[in-house]
Parts: structure tokens; C-alpha cells; sequence
């Protein structure tokens, strides 16, 4: 198989990416298009300080030829004098892109269709039309001394032959860069690197990367692009985008971390600061299994992990939690064990026996699957200080059953605890042997 795409992969070490490799941050423009989501301009000044404190190459700012609002937050943003670029979206039409001039961004994207489908059925134009406006937009904006990207609209379904003739047509009227805009997400990583490197190996310009997350694949798409040579990526805070989002800022700086080997230069540790802002500006909470920023990202309940990262956090740590602005915890619940238990009542200075840290663990973990969730520290607490009593009595009354034969002895309750954690251990095990079978 690799062999039938020799011909196609850059000479570079494996695990390593060609950079550099910029952010362009478009959570101001395509995030708020999210539907149902609007930010005020104090947010959207504020996200934009954000960006540029965690270090991002560009901001896409907004859209300036909506006038009012908009406009104005524009303006203010460009003002700001932040370290990073500012960039406006716009389409191929001059007072769209003199709406831009007006606000002082030092950048401007250009967005035209690409596919047929919009061309005919969006734009009712023809393709020569299409290359027209381009141009003439273009040589305007370089006229006027701005960074020009040219975004083109529905990529992943132009024709290619046309799409090369798009991204010639821009990098000869002075484009500084193709976004290639996956606008429904149809790609898949594989596809995605063959487009990208037709495109930059034929017409020699940079390309940018824009995925959108309809199948799941916006991050990979966009490194697929970055592996194939595109330079610079679009991205969102949090994933936000219309419909199921765009390429999330968090996951594709992680990825090309700790996956790829390449680092940005970004300040990652700001992550979850950066996106729970987002969160309640756009009133999208993050769930707690998203990857990155997730609030369960480093929280352990099952015995043998939880053990595992109390010894040594790398067992089941590819990053730190402080590398993203989060915090290790550790939760009691159902498949928690008695090592845990004495840790966890530890910290509230309570020295559990191991005999008591066994009969504990058997209540708590009733109590856990009554509730359906793991307990929280104070039901641990009331827990304790409401069953200890009965249990040392049971300790104290030596390893033997209930006169009714209900009460398991103290030696059963042990060897049920072990029994669990055993079982948690092996099941560990067999998985990363699957996992290495597999690699």
C-alpha cells in the first residue's frame, strides 16, 4: 500500500511535519455562524485578546461589509495593536472589500464558489465569471497593500482541472494563499492529501487549510492537508461552526504536538481558559468528554488506572492536564477500589485500616450504582461518618457471618474488592494487548 503512494509522500522523517504551519482563528467569523449564536462586541474583543495571548498567527475578525455592529468590531479589533494578524472575510466584490480597507486589517480573504453546484445553482453564473471576479478582486485588494487569501468555496467538490484554473487565476493577480474550504465535510483524510498536493505540486502557491466536521474528520482532514504541504490551517475555539463545526483550535495544536512532533509556538496551557470563554459567549457548553479541553479529560474512577497515574501519570497521560489549563482529580465510583477510597479520605485527613477500606468500598460502590454516578466528596464524607460506626462494630465482632446469614463476613467483602480490581487489571491488559497486536 505505501508503495502506491510513494510518489505522493514528502521526504521527511516519519512522525515529523514540514512548517512552518500558521493558525488562522476564524471563531469571530465562521464560530459565529454557528446558528442560534451571536457574540456582543465586548466578547468578541475579548476572545480576540484570548487568541492572541495563546499566540495564533491570525484572527479572521468578522464580516465588515455587514455595516454596523459588526463593522464596528472590526475596526476595534484591528486597533487593539495585538501581535497577531487581522484578517476580514469578504466576497468578491470591491465595496465588500473597501468595507474591510475601512476598518484597518492588514489582510483580507477573497471567498468565491469552486464547485459547479454553486456556481450554476448559488451564483447563476458561469465559470469564466467566476474567474473574472477573482482576479479583479484581487489586483484591488494587492492595489492597496494587504495579505490576500482566496478562499475557494465547496473545494472538495470543484472539478479539479477547474480548481487549478481558480488557484492559478489568484496567484497570478497576487493572491498570497488558496484557502481550500471542505465547505460540507465530505473528505476524508486520504483524499484530502491527494487534492492538496495535486494543488500545491501544480500551481506552487499556499494553501490553507478549511475542514468542517460533518463526518467527524475536520482535525484530520486539516492535517492530511498540512502532511500533503498546506501551511496554514482555519480553525475555530471549541470546534464551533455551522453545523457540525469546524476544525477545533485545541485538538489540531494537540494533535501536531504530541502526534506529529511539531509544536506551534502556542500557549496551550491557556486551552481551557480560551474555551470556556467561548463556551459561555456562545452559550455552548463544552461536554466533558471533549477531547483536549474536556472536563473528564484527566478525571479517574476505575482502581488500576486510577493507581496507575497516582505512581506514574504517563501510564495513562499522553499530556499533562496543566499543559491545557486543566486538573487532575480522581472521582469514587463503581468500578473504584479500595486503594482508592483510602486515597481519596486521605486527602480529608481520615486514615481508613485496610479492613475498613474494604467494607467501604462494597457500601459505596451500592451507593454508586443506586445514584447512577460517581459520589461526590462530601457524599464520601456522610457516607463515612454515617457507616463507620456499624463497620468497626462488624470488625470488632471478628470474620463471621449475620446471625441471618445476609451479612457477608469481613474476609467475603475483601476478596470481592480484590476480585474487582483483578478483574478492572486484566481487562487493562487484554486491551493494550489488542491495541499492540494492532499497531
Amino acid at each position: 500500500m505505501r508503495e502506491n503512494f510513494a510518489g505522493f509522500l514528502l521526504q521527511r522523517p516519519a512522525g515529523t511535519i514540514a512548517g512552518p504551519v500558521h493558525i488562522d482563528d476564524t471563531t469571530l467569523r465562521d464560530g459565529e455562524q454557528t446558528a442560534g449564536v451571536v457574540f456582543a462586541n465586548e466578547e468578541k474583543l475579548r476572545i480576540a485578546k484570548l487568541l492572541d495571548e495563546v499566540g495564533v498567527h491570525q484572527i479572521e475578525a468578522g464580516i465588515p461589509t455587514m455595516g454596523g455592529a459588526e463593522k464596528e468590531a472590526v475596526t476595534q479589533i484591528a486597533a487593539m495593536d495585538l501581535n497577531c494578524s487581522i484578517l476580514a472575510w469578504n466576497r468578491a466584490v470591491i465595496a465588500d472589500i473597501k468595507a474591510s480597507l475601512d476598518c484597518g486589517v492588514d489582510a483580507v480573504a477573497i471567498s468565491m464558489s469552486a464547485s459547479d453546484i454553486h456556481i450554476e445553482h448559488k451564483l447563476r453564473q458561469s465559470r469564466e465569471w467566476v474567474l473574472d471576479s477573482v482576479k479583479r478582486a484581487v489586483v484591488f485588494a494587492k492595489d492597496h497593500n494587504v495579505y490576500v487569501s482566496v478562499n475557494a468555496e465547496d473545494a472538495s467538490r470543484a472539478d479539479m482541472e477547474f480548481l487549478l484554473a481558480f488557484a492559478r487565476t489568484a496567484r497570478e493577480a497576487g493572491a498570497d494563499r488558496v484557502r481550500f474550504c471542505d465547505t460540507l465535510g465530505i473528505l476524508d483524510p486520504f483524499s484530502t492529501f491527494m487534492k492538496i498536493k495535486t494543488l500545491i505540486d501544480v500551481v506552487g502557491i499556499d494553501v490553507e487549510m478549511h475542514t468542517h466536521n460533518d463526518f467527524g474528520m475536520a482535525t484530520a482532514n486539516a492535517i492530511a492537508g498540512i502532511k500533503a504541504g498546506a501551511s496554514y490551517v482555519n480553525t475555530t475555539v471549541n470546534g464551533l461552526g455551522e453545523r457540525a463545526g469546524n476544525a477545533a483550535l485545541e485538538e489540531l495544536a494537540m494533535a501536531l504536538k504530541y502526534i506529529e512532533g511539531m509544536k506551534l509556538g502556542l500557549r496551550t496551557g491557556k486551552f481551557r481558559e480560551l474555551s470556556e470563554y467561548v463556551a459561555a459567549a456562545s452559550n455552548r457548553p463544552i461536554p466533558t468528554w471533549k477531547p483536549i479541553v474536556g472536563a473528564n479529560l484527566f478525571v479517574y474512577e476505575c482502581e488500576n488506572r486510577a493507581n496507575a497515574t497516582m505512581v506514574d501519570p504517563s501510564t495513562y497521560e499522553v499530556f499533562s492536564p496543566e499543559s491545557v489549563g486543566l486538573t487532575r482529580r480522581y472521582v469514587y465510583g463503581k468500578y473504584s477500589g479500595a486503594h482508592s477510597l483510602k486515597a481519596k479520605f486521605k486527602e480529608h485527613d481520615i486514615e481508613l485500616t485496610d479492613d475498613e477500606a474494604a467494607i467501604l468500598t462494597c457500601r459505596v460502590r451500592s451507593k454508586s450504582v443506586a445514584l447512577k454516578r460517581s459520589l461526590f466528596d462530601d457524599e464520601l464524607i456522610d457516607t463515612y461518618r454515617s457507616e463507620i460506626g456499624s463497620v468497626r462494630e462488624e470488625l470488632e465482632g471478628g470474620d463471621r457471618s449475620g446471625d441471618d446469614g445476609d451479612v457477608p463476613t469481613v474476609t467475603a467483602m475483601r476478596d470481592a474488592v480484590a476480585a474487582m480490581e483483578a478483574v478492572t487489571a486484566t481487562n487493562a491488559v487484554a486491551a493494550q494487548g489488542e491495541v499492540n497486536d494492532e499497531s
